[in-house]
């Protein structure tokens, strides 16, 4: 096959056109480039470069649909400067919209019937995510045909939509998406990487996790469950790994980027070494214009093509270090990101950390991206699990200061310009770590499966067992940990931000205190739908958490609360009040023994009703009385922790200023009745 004069098309990558298709390449310090085409021999198209700084183009007469194509690049093997070029290395296109299993690129035809398909656009403050795992999410769920677990078809099921209805989320969330391929290491062990964190193909959906086997039914099956999905109502997020990628360390293969051009993808040293801000081998580069725009393409296209509704870029403060290094809020990445029309509609979620020195920048991402709040996870944590358990054994704790702060929407972390409470991803658990049932059953982490010699994963989880390690018959220990189960989850969705549920959390999951499962697809990593008596109860519980959270707006705050009035007559929008009724003095936040209190949150309008949020962190029943309202008026009982099948049917109700017993360790939530 011979290739047409040199072209100039617009877009990277391989794009079809009447006659054929045309093809964009970069490799900047290349001397000569290439594509083979198909797996017959002889098949080599020459492309014409470099142009513009470093593109190489071709047309392409009579490629169509269903074509698999590599591509070659010849130039300078010079390691000290970062030149790894080899010329005898098949690559993949950066741009390539589907892989087929090979690891070769496949032309697709980009049409589909989207139908009447209409972005559901949930607001900020109504979001409620849902993280979760493609493959996990249905492996083992009996309402899933079986040909259908583990897919983009599966998780589109009528049943999965029904749970997810159920337990009243609005936006999921999945874990890597993007192909991806496991790292040789796991494969020695017999594991594989089951996360994702591992990307190779920014463009092209993960082919395993479809239930067509050709490329194009890949494509065509992603697109089918996100149009399922927006019919239902729910948003589409992805998790994306834009920080590195599956070509790892300096030893690492040549895949893709690093055969095309070494030196202008990664961050690499004075030597040509790699430098890792990722703890995976490899960092990609955002300060060369060419990786930022490949970034921005991928995501504009996984808006336009494939309608998803937003993204959590995963350690993204390696997205945004300058030149020395450093981590700065201004870095053109981010910018560009923030003022793109297409990007700009989206929601734009951070995990604000990464690897690297000075690496931890919770709060420090500028408007209008919202991030995930480790502090809200450790301090929630910490007050219900690690202290709780130094109560038990007499030694003082941190008090409910930072809880209180946490369930105020972390002002103290998000109070600068732009931002607000919205601005906080709120969650206990997440993929990474100790799911909600094994913070309250497991002291240590048990990743022995993971062939690593129990070395990897957090050794500070912030997570108490109740006094049994893992698994026990002990009905007291197990009561109480599924109260603490129903703490964690109650506290994280009556707070101010944006709540993120882990999968499986809503009926107590556990990974048998594995808290790194990034290489268990089995049974230790996908969620169990046969659930016990108490699943179901617990399931039920954060059923009835998040309809309180939706039907009051005071739970949802999109402002920091001020302590005032919202409306005239009305009550200020928060007040703290100690367990006898009376305000909080500002001198009892330090005391480390502060354990009971009471958050009341005024409606924001008179339409709206107000919320108590009651705490009784304490060991022994308590004594609680609720804030006294000016016109005596009396709140129902909505929810309470103490009780593992609460029925808000037979809530009680109060007088403001009457007292009612409040278990030891638990929490209850409140409502105005008039």
């Amino acid at each position: 096959m011979s290739a047409s004069p040199r072209v100039d098309t617009a877009a990277p990558g391989i794009h079809l056109v009447p006659g054929g298709a045309d093809l964009r390449i970069f490799a900047g310090h290349a001397e000569r480039v290439w594509m083979s085409v198909g797996d017959g021999a002889g098949q080599v198209v020459e492309l014409d470069g470099p142009q513009d700084g470093g593109w190489w183009s071709a047309h392409l007469p009579g490629v169509g649909p269903g074509q698999r194509y590599a591509v070659h690049a010849a130039g300078p093997h010079t390691p000290d400067a970062g030149h790894l070029y080899r010329q005898d290395l098949p690559l993949l296109d950066p741009y390539a919209r589907a892989i087929d299993a090979t690891g070769h690129a496949v032309v697709i035809d980009p049409a589909f019937d989207w139908a009447c398909d209409q972005r559901p656009a949930i607001a900020w403050d109504e979001t409620v995510i849902y993280e979760t795992h493609v493959r996990g999410l249905t492996m083992r769920h009996p309402q899933v045909p079986i040909h259908l677990r583990g897919t983009y078809a599966g998780l589109a099921h009528p049943a999965v939509i029904e749970h997810l209805h159920r337990i009243g989320v609005t936006s999921v969330e999945l874990l890597p998406v993007h192909s991806f391929v496991s790292e040789p290491a796991l494969l020695q062990r017999g594991l594989v990487n089951y996360w994702g964190y591992n990307s190779l193909g920014f463009f092209a959906p993960h082919g395993r996790y479809a239930a067509a086997r050709d490329p194009q039914g890949v494509v065509d099956e992603f697109k089918t469950m996100v149009r399922a999905l927006h019919e239902a109502g729910l948003e589409v997020l992805l998790d994306v790994v834009y920080n590195h990628t599956a070509e790892q360390g300096n030893d690492g293969p040549s895949l893709s980027f690093r055969g095309l051009d070494n030196a202008s993808y990664y961050r690499l040293d004075d030597f040509g070494r790699t430098i890792d801000m990722t703890g995976c081998g490899n960092t990609l580069d955002t300060r060369n214009l060419v990786v930022r725009e490949l970034i921005l393409d991928s995501l504009r296209y996984w808006v336009d093509e494939m309608h998803v509704d937003g993204f959590r870029f995963d350690l993204a403060v390696a997205l945004a270090r300058d030149s020395y290094h450093d981590y700065s809020p201004d870095h053109p990445f981010l910018a560009a990101l923030r003022d793109d029309p297409v990007l700009q509609r989206t929601k734009l979620i951070v995990e604000p950390w990464d690897v690297g020195m000075g690496g931890w920048r919770t709060g420090q991402f500028p408007a209008p991206y919202a991030e995930w709040n480790d502090r809200f996870r450790d301090d929630v944590r910490t007050f219900w699990l690690t202290d709780l358990g130094a109560a038990y054994g007499l030694q003082p704790g941190h008090g409910a200061r930072d809880l209180a702060t946490r369930m105020a929407g972390s002002q103290d972390l998000f109070g600068g310009v732009g931002r607000s409470p919205l601005s906080s991803i709120n969650f206990v658990a997440a993929h990474d770590g100790f799911t909600t049932a094994d913070l309250t059953a497991y002291n240590e982490k048990h990743n022995e499966g993971n062939g690593e010699g129990n070395r990897d994963g957090a050794s500070h989880n912030r997570s108490w067992n109740h006094s049994v390690e893992g698994q026990t018959g002990d009905q007291s220990v197990l009561t109480i940990r599924r109260r603490n189960m129903r703490n964690l989850l109650g506290t994280l969705l009556t707070s101010a931000g944006v709540p993120m549920i882990n999968a499986g959390d809503e009926f107590g999951r556990s990974q048998h205190g594995n808290n790194n499962a990034y290489c268990q697809d089995n049974e230790i990593g996908w969620l169990g739908w046969d659930w016990e008596p108490w699943q179901a109860e617990l399931l039920d519980s954060v059923a009835s958490l998040s309809r309180i959270r939706r039907e009051n707006p005071a739970l949802r705050s999109a402002h920091f609360f001020t302590g005032s009035p919202p409306t005239d007559g009305a009550a200020p929008d928060v007040a703290w009040f100690r367990a006898d009724g009376m305000p909080l003095a500002p001198e009892r936040w330090e005391d480390p023994g502060l354990r009971t209190l009471v958050m009341a949150l005024g409606a924001p309008t008179p339409s709206d009703r107000d919320v108590v949020v009651a705490i009784n962190g304490a060991t022994h029943d308590s004594s609680i009385t609720l804030p006294w309202r000016p016109d005596a008026g009396h709140y129902r009982l909505l929810w309470d922790s103490a009780e593992e099948a609460f029925d808000e049917a037979n809530g009680v109700v109060r007088e403001g200023g009457s007292a009612y017993g409040a278990a030891a360790v638990s929490m209850q939530v409140w409502a105005s009745l008039d």
